[in-house]
């Protein structure tokens, strides 16, 4: 039996999480047997256009997925879940968002690929707000009322209409993961002023696709050979998977990873695939060492905005400052490229040990705009703290002795200044580096210098 005969017959009674992608048209009633037990609720790849008045019967519902259906409007029951904190409604065909719509319990609201021109003021309501999903809609602006949601930490606009950049945004005391490209103010103000350098088309006929590497919001990674008049040689290849993601446009990733130029803790791109039979966007990398894993997974539906770390993660001292000045390093990088990356977090990091880090994942990367300083400065401070969050995560798992005290201590205090609320007295990336490299330094002359990195 599937699972809607297993519900239909009253099998599934004490469940708390339900999937059912079945081409359903209707919400099916017998959902309500399980008012008492169910918590999440994923109607994803349906033909649903309606939920029921009395969806609020399901009084513990915390989380509602319901992309990629035939919804215009994001309905306005769902204000009235007291206990609904996580909706998602991407892949849609939403014009329409009203304030009744939003519950006051809000945390993270997907509304990714739809056709929204508006959001309603009462946005300013969601107090609990920490993650805003917008990229691909029609939006021409954001409501000022949004400057009252302060724990907002990621907020994802690329691909909109958005003729500005909102001053009072950037200075929201939480947000650190942000994505604007693909919207018109990108162009008329020159944010994509900065000129990528010449790349080389790799024809598809000369790559051969292996094993997958690794997927993530925007593609999925293959390792490949790539046949050349020097020889064969290793290579990953990216596809994107389609016009819009969750940060935003294929076009605008492929664009920053080819501006962010060389750097020593950056994965090169060797050339874009201009030719895949199927119309995909494709860039080739090198193959990255296998022994490079990512540091973290990504933020879980109870965590949120904060990355997953397996639970017998711990790292040395000197790996934490290696790898806190590696990315510290690359980000400085970037944001003299005239980039922000975006989505700093430790999913987005490779590493290796003895700290050997890599930053990756453009996805989400927007470009400064050179003309205006303090908008630029801004947007790199609201970066800093994105950094601090991975290093407050190194260090909540760093194994340091009695004689590393002072060590740690300067480097709770780095994390703390980076975490200020106050956007404007936080250090650039330049100042972050000079910090961890008088520490690295100073670290590398102790005795006691382990030398060895988990």
């Amino acid at each position: 039996m599937n699972t809607l005969e297993l519900l239909c017959a009253g099998k599934l009674a004490g469940t708390q999480r339900l999937k059912l992608a079945c081409g359903l048209a209707e919400f099916p009633r017998e959902i309500f047997d399980l008012a008492d037990t169910l918590e999440i609720l994923d109607l994803s790849g349906n033909a649903l256009s309606t939920l029921p008045d009395d969806l609020p019967r399901l009084h513990k519902l915390r989380i509602l997925f319901c992309s990629d259906n035939q919804f215009t409007a994001l309905p306005a029951v769902l204000g009235q879940c007291a206990q609904l904190a996580m909706v998602g409604f991407k892949a849609n065909q939403i014009r329409t968002v009203s304030g009744a719509a939003l519950p006051l319990a809000l945390r993270w609201l997907i509304l990714t690929d739809n056709q929204i021109e508006e959001l309603p003021a009462d946005i300013g309501r969601c107090a609990q707000l920490q993650k805003l999903m917008l990229a691909g809609n029609r939006l021409p602006a954001l409501p000022p009322a949004m400057a009252a949601c302060t724990r907002l930490e990621l907020l994802r606009i690329s691909a909109n209409q958005l003729t500005v950049l909102p001053a009072w945004l950037l200075t929201l005391p939480k947000l650190s993961w942000l994505a604007y490209a693909g919207n018109p103010f990108c162009e008329n103000t020159g944010v994509t002023a900065f000129s990528a350098p010449p790349l080389a088309s790799i024809h598809w006929d000369h790559l051969t696709l292996q094993h997958q590497l690794g997927e993530g919001a925007s593609g999925v990674i293959h390792q490949a050979q790539w046949r050349r008049r020097a020889g064969v040689q290793q290579v990953a290849v990216k596809l994107f998977k389609g016009e819009v993601t969750s940060d935003g446009l294929p076009q605008s990733e492929m664009r920053a990873c080819i501006s962010a130029g060389a750097h020593a803790h950056l994965i090169p791109v060797l050339g874009t695939v201009p030719d895949h039979p199927a119309g995909v966007r494709g860039m080739v990398m090198p193959l990255i060492d296998p022994a490079f894993r990512n540091l973290a997974g990504p933020p879980s539906l109870d965590s949120c905005t904060r990355d997953i770390y397996a639970t017998d993660t711990t790292f040395e001292l000197a790996t934490v400052m290696r790898m806190a000045l590696a990315i510290a390093s690359a980000a400085r990088h970037l944001h003299a490229q005239g980039l922000m990356h975006g989505d700093l977090y430790a999913h987005n990091i490779l590493h290796a040990g003895h700290g050997r880090a890599l930053l990756g994942d453009f996805g989400a990367a927007s470009f400064l705009a050179p003309q205006d300083r303090q908008q630029t400065l801004a947007l790199q401070r609201l970066e800093v703290r994105a950094f601090a969050c991975v290093l407050e995560e190194l260090l909540e798992r760093c194994c340091a002795g009695a004689d590393a005290r002072p060590t740690m201590a300067a480097l709770v205090k780095l994390k703390t200044a980076c975490l200020q609320e106050l956007t404007s007295a936080r250090p650039l990336f330049s100042e972050v580096e000079q910090v961890l490299t008088k520490l690295v330094r100073s670290h590398q002359e102790l005795p006691s210098e382990a030398a060895t990195a988990s």
